[in-house]
């Protein structure tokens, strides 16, 4: 296994979550803008919303068909994961290398983006559901004060 760390990326490959304002509700995003989150949940999680009313407002399914497309969406997001790990790796001998790591931190927001959007389609309890579930497996996980385990 090769230890050493990925390559550099190539400047502006990746959009960062901390430039510009989030998109107006039932508007479309800007290409190539993000959202000036500092970490706050609640801009997160308003920019969470405002994504959601904008794919809505263009969504061809309701119902129970578009929560499951949108559900869907993370294993697309999933394979394009895998896609730039093969890529930046250059796992595939017809390709070579066609991705950089910067493409697979990249990628991973995605997943990271759809599934927020999902959960937050599904209940609009999305900021407290999140919220219970990831103190529920730094518990099992790290233990009681949030240290690691031994």
């Amino acid at each position: 296994m090769n230890s050493d760390p990925p390559p550099q990326a190539r400047p502006g490959s990746s959009p960062r979550l901390d430039s510009a304002s989030p998109p107006e509700p039932g508007s479309p995003p800007e290409p190539g803008s993000s959202s000036p989150l500092t970490g706050d949940p609640a801009e997160l999680w308003a920019t969470v919303d405002a994504l959601r009313d904008w794919l809505d407002a263009g969504r061809v399914h309701d119902g129970l068909d578009g929560l499951l497309l949108r559900v869907l969406k993370l294993s697309e997001e999933v394979g394009e994961v895998a896609q730039a790990v093969i890529g930046a790796t250059g796992q595939n001998p017809r390709k070579g290398v066609t991705h950089t790591w910067d493409d697979v931190q990249s990628e991973l927001c995605d997943v990271i983006i759809t599934a927020l959007v999902a959960l937050r389609t599904l209940t609009p309890d999305a900021p407290a559901v999140f919220a219970a579930h990831l103190a529920r497996v730094a518990e099992r996980s790290l233990g009681g004060a949030g240290g690691r385990p031994a």
